[in-house]
């Protein structure tokens, strides 16, 4: 976050391009791994800004591994998503437009942490079982993963 730190520095709280990267985790039962995020205690799929240096899938690896304790394996592409629906004003003002890209994967080792700083907790839910409060920047991605028309790699 060094990076962004030096970013913002330069041009305030400007609209910035940043890309995000987080995963479709399934267990053996074919579950989905949620997060209850600590910012705002809903349930979101793991995942986070991407670091200079590092490709979607190793940010995507990282940030659900800093998040949940699991490492992943096999990475599939489900889907990017970008456009203006995806621009947004955090609390502290800052503006971002992000691209989103987002794999699916159901090959990890380690074991789920209970919480950390950004997690409260980590847990697999059915599909026709996923809890209510979830975090309103992930419906669209979560309806897309549910829908059962074919998935468009690009949005």
């Amino acid at each position: 976050m060094d990076y962004i730190k030096h970013i913002r520095s330069l041009v305030g709280q400007e609209k910035l391009i940043m890309v995000v990267a987080g995963a479709f985790v399934f267990d053996k039962d074919n579950r989905l791994l949620l997060q209850k995020r600590s910012d705002n205690q809903k349930w979101g799929l793991p995942g986070g800004f991407m670091d200079l240096g590092e490709t979607v899938q190793e940010t995507a690896r990282r940030e659900v591994f800093e998040e949940t304790g699991l490492q992943l394996g096999k990475l599939d592409l489900f889907g990017i998503y970008s456009g203006s629906e995806y621009d947004k004003t955090f609390s502290n003002g800052d503006q971002v437009s992000m691209v989103q890209v987002l794999f699916s994967c159901s090959e990890y080792a380690g074991g789920l942490v209970s919480n950390n700083a950004e997690t409260l907790k980590n847990e697999f839910f059915p599909l026709d079982q996923l809890p209510d409060n979830l975090f309103p920047d992930h419906q669209r991605f979560l309806e897309d993963m549910l829908s059962k028309k074919e998935r468009p790699i690009i949005s």
